[in-house]
């Protein structure tokens, strides 16, 4: 038996980190999701750049010298951030994805009244106040990373999600204290600004 764990970052370096401790653990790629917000176009849809880091470069070619990077190892052994790409999430907007919960969330989009990504979660057998939660975080402008492990497994694989994670419990209390009370897919995106402004207010690097 399996048990889908899941965790939410702030941001994506962080993100991809976890990604690449669950697969040099033995998760295979096929067992691991990842859903990053886009917001801001750092994984660039109309130019092809990806800068993550916003210095001009495109993060591949960084990552092809240094090691560092999404692309570091493409065409090699990159694993699941190989597979990275653009979807369209209902009340999320455009989001960087790739994995078996991205595959879900989108098959489940046209049907499902709360979400596909919380649909998706919630079939995972996520807690529907989790999922929605994890959803919200996302739509903040985080990411997140679901991984489906043996149960036996599920406390070590939990302690390497656990590394530079939002607490969840603390964040969705923050929102409700600003009126927010679940994900609402037929919310509008958040803009570029009002994800900065999130950031900014949880002392978010970039």
């Amino acid at each position: 038996m399996t048990k889908t764990i899941s965790r939410l970052y702030d941001n994506y370096s962080d993100a991809q980190q976890a990604v690449t401790r669950l697969e040099g653990a033995g998760i295979p790629h096929a067992d691991i999701s990842i859903v990053a917000n886009n917001s801001d176009n750092w994984y660039g849809s109309t130019t092809g750049k990806v800068d993550r880091d916003r210095d001009g470069v495109d993060d591949r070619a960084e990552g092809a010298g240094t090691g560092a990077g999404i692309g570091a190892g493409v065409g090699g052994a990159a694993g699941l951030l190989a597979g990275l790409g653009l979807l369209a999430i209902p009340g999320l907007g455009p989001v960087v994805a790739a994995g078996w919960l991205a595959a879900t969330a989108v098959g489940a989009a046209a049907g499902a009244a709360t979400g596909g990504i919380v649909g998706a979660l919630t079939e995972a057998g996520v807690s529907k106040e989790d999922a929605s939660r994890y959803a919200e975080g996302v739509r903040r402008g985080g990411t997140l990373v679901s991984a489906r492990v043996p149960d036996q497994d599920q406390a070590r694989f939990d302690a390497l999600l656990h590394e530079s994670s939002v607490n969840l419990q603390d964040r969705s209390a923050a929102w409700q204290k600003s009126g927010w009370t679940s994900f609402d897919a037929a919310s509008p995106p958040l803009s570029p600004e009002d994800v900065g402004r999130e950031r900014q207010q949880y002392g978010v690097r970039r």
